[in-house]
């Protein structure tokens, strides 16, 4: 019954990634096949297709948002490249677009557009897939095709679909791994690693690595699709360390479970004892028991137990043995839930851990013990060929690499399988993917892209972890060598870890750690506890590089509160009343209006004189709240004692607010928008190239440039051809600074 899923051919055989300065239409067109064919056939082992309605995470969307999500975002950002014209079914690409971003271990289940609302037939979703795999096929075939594809040309989008795709075959995966077993069966071709590899695994020793200069960073000029996080560049000096040999086996973290390790709060963090205690977790979450632990499951599955037994669940959870002791009775204590079966327990495979769980091993291990630094693992990694010779130097690219990854099997395998690198570890690439102490965060010179401007950046905020690497489901981007992914630390993926600590370690060492020190702000939870796990003398405290979280500063609030409340001409004012002259003046409806970039709510509160409905935007958390704070009636202040409070005339529950850092389809069209505030964001043309499918066929846009914030013949270059300039003026208005001037130009679907 779940073939019903397939638009194409069922496989489990990964391709390489296209070169992008070589590719042809032909290899182009294989790797869109395969990329489409892997995430659709990982589905087929569902036992029945309707078990796509279940949510096996609690955090997560039911398993059906992620099969028609990938095919959702192939529409969207080809139509923002301008490789296609139209869209496929706009209810489709808005009710698939986006899922929950939880942002802590107890997050409670949430959809983003409110409520637990029906989903689609399976047969219409499949439909939707086979019509985007058509789209595509022809686009392909009928686009002229100018090599090298770079991030300027219009085939990024779709390379970048591709690669989101294979994104996603790695995190569905790992929901279906935490579905219960009896929904699965193992689909034809997948292929589990052997349980050992030779005589046996030995000691898992340390192994010292000198130290050295380490450079991060891919160069722009790579031909492979690389991430926005991966460019720019960082120099780090690497001082001695130790690392273990191996990723830590099952084997190795059974003594730690056995010892308590769950039990005892001093091996935790403050962020990962709370954890504990919410997810009541007595050992790994891909272990199965007898004890009935909770599951983590979502929905109807709520209060299904992996590990309970058979008379519970009314299934087996291959649990067939008698009580033992030593070795015979650690080997019956615990079993393995690979993807889709539960395997006698591979003592010799990595461990699948979240970040909280890896570095409470580590300090039972001992005071000296952590986890590696993203440029540690670079070391780790020995001599690699030259990136001058381009895609050769990937080992992704490299068909003789002796690594677990690209779908070489189905599972994890035993760690000392693979050879070492030069530097003396193995499975630094492959395998299970590798905790790491850093902060993700953008490098030198990091930049978004305006197709997917917010892939990384919200990410900057001190709660994510770096993880590399790549897994064994990794394929493309995912396995190179420059990728740079990272999870919240409460997070499950094929994710393991390895030990590291510091050799001759001084008062005046620094670690290559990197660790974000800015406060963030976050809607509804106010600002985010800093989470150092390491001496903070001991590492690089550094500021995000998602230049966005510096409004969510106090004294910024304070000045735009200044800014927009203290004059009563203040430019949002004398925008909002041009922009509702405007409409009148091209005979709009006076329906609906939204004001991008309506930071604590001046703009978006005018508006309501004149319409019905404002939906004011901004992409800044601090300011979101402040303008929520307004229109409950609270009274703010800035600087010397200045007041702010809402009109009477102003219509204040007429406005919504949302925080957003890019124009879903869900803020819909309207027939006035207006854009403010470019000179805040971290890509103008991300914003902009919107502009035209949310603003109403009859309506009117508006665009504010304050005087030398924005290149006007820029502005035009990033607008869709679809818009023509109507009107365009110089606007003064009041700030601290005294009289200021904004350009203001009015847009209309031609």
């Amino acid at each position: 019954m779940s073939l019903r899923l397939l638009t194409g051919n069922l496989t489990f055989t990964s391709l390489r990634p296209l070169d992008l300065s070589t590719c042809t239409k032909d290899e182009i067109l294989a790797y869109f096949e395969n990329s489409y064919d892997l995430n659709e056939s990982l589905y087929t082992g569902l036992k029945d297709a309707n078990s796509i309605y279940k949510c096996p995470d609690r955090l997560r969307l039911p398993l059906v948002f992620y099969y028609a999500h990938t095919a959702v975002v192939y529409v969207n950002k080809l139509l923002l490249a301008g490789l296609i014209k139209e869209r496929v079914n706009l209810m489709l690409e808005t009710m698939f677009e986006t899922g929950v971003d939880e942002m802590s271990w107890d997050d409670t289940e949430n959809y983003r557009m409110g409520g637990s609302y029906k989903w689609p037939s399976v047969d219409d979703i499949v439909e939707y897939r086979r019509n985007v795999r058509n789209i595509i096929l022809k686009l392909i075939a009928d686009t002229p095709l100018q090599l090298p594809i770079t991030m300027d040309s219009p085939w990024w989008g779709l390379v970048m679909g591709m690669e989101h795709e294979r994104i996603h075959l790695e995190t569905s995966s790992v929901l279906l791994r935490q579905l219960p077993a009896h929904l699965l069966h193992k689909p034809e071709g997948w292929v589990y690693a052997p349980l050992s590899c030779g005589s046996g695994l030995g000691e898992n020793k340390m192994v010292r690595v000198k130290g050295g200069e380490v450079t991060l960073g891919k160069p722009e000029d790579f031909p492979s699709y690389g991430w926005d996080n991966e460019y720019g560049e960082v120099n780090c000096s690497v001082p001695a360390f130790e690392a273990s040999q191996y990723l830590i086996t099952n084997g190795e973290y059974l003594k730690f479970v056995q010892d308590g390790g769950y039990e005892q709060q001093d091996l935790w963090t403050a962020e990962g004892w709370k954890w504990v205690q919410f997810r009541q977790a007595r050992h790994p979450t891909f272990w199965v028991c007898e004890q009935g632990c909770k599951s983590g499951c979502g929905a109807d599955l709520a209060s299904f137990s992996h590990c309970a037994p058979s008379e519970n669940n009314n299934i087996s959870n291959g649990f067939d043995h008698v009580n033992g002791s030593g070795d015979n009775d650690r080997c019956c204590s615990y079993r393995y839930r690979a993807m889709f079966d539960v395997l006698d327990m591979p003592w010799d495979w990595p461990v699948d851990t979240n970040y909280h769980e890896a570095k409470a091993f580590c300090t039972w291990k001992g005071p000296d013990y952590r986890l590696p630094a993203e440029a540690e693992h670079h070391l780790m990694r020995g001599p690699q060929l030259p990136v001058s010779m381009g895609t050769k130097s990937d080992i992704i690219y490299q068909e003789k690499s002796e690594t677990n990854f690209n779908l070489r099997y189905g599972s994890s395998t035993p760690v000392n399988m693979f050879p070492a690198t030069e530097a003396g570890f193995c499975d630094v690439f492959g395998n299970v993917w590798e905790w790491t102490e850093d902060h993700f965060n953008g490098l030198e010179n990091f930049n978004t892209h305006f197709l997917y401007d917010d892939f990384s950046s919200p990410c900057y905020d001190g709660k994510h972890n770096v993880m590399l690497g790549g897994s064994w489901i990794s394929t493309g981007d995912e396995a190179s060598r420059f990728a740079r992914y990272a999870f919240r630390r409460h997070f499950f993926q094929h994710l393991g870890f390895r030990l590291a600590r510091s050799v001759q370690e001084s008062s005046s060492t620094k670690l290559p750690v990197r660790m974000v020190d800015t406060d963030i702000f976050v809607l509804g939870a106010g600002l985010l506890d800093k989470t150092l796990t390491l001496d903070t003398e001991k590492v690089m405290q550094v500021p995000t590089t998602n230049t966005q979280y510096f409004l969510d500063a106090t004294l910024p609030l304070e000045g735009i509160l200044e800014l927009e409340f203290g004059f009563r001409d203040s430019l949002p004012a004398v925008v909002a009343t041009l922009a509702a002259n405007m409409a009148n003046a091209y005979q709009v409806p006076m329906e609906t209006a939204m004001y991008i970039g309506t930071a604590v709510g001046r703009g978006a509160f005018e508006l309501s004189k004149y319409f019905q409905k404002v939906l004011g935007v901004d992409c800044c958390g601090r300011l979101i709240d402040a303008a929520l704070q307004l229109q409950s009636g609270a009274t703010l202040t800035y600087r010397e004692g200045g007041e702010v409070t809402l009109n009477s005339d102003m219509h204040s529950e007429r406005v919504t607010f949302k925080q957003l850092t890019w124009l879903p389809n869900e803020v819909n069209h309207h027939d006035l928008v207006v854009l403010s505030s470019l000179e805040r964001v971290q890509n103008p043309k991300a914003w902009l190239v919107r502009l035209w499918e949310v603003t109403s066929t009859n309506g009117v846009a508006v665009v504010v440039c304050p005087e030398g914030c924005w290149d006007q013949d820029k502005l035009h270059s990033h607008l869709d051809d679809r818009l023509h300039c109507v009107h365009a003026q110089c606007v003064p208005y009041s700030s601290p600074a005294g009289q200021a001037v904004a350009t203001v130009t009015v847009w209309r679907h031609k």
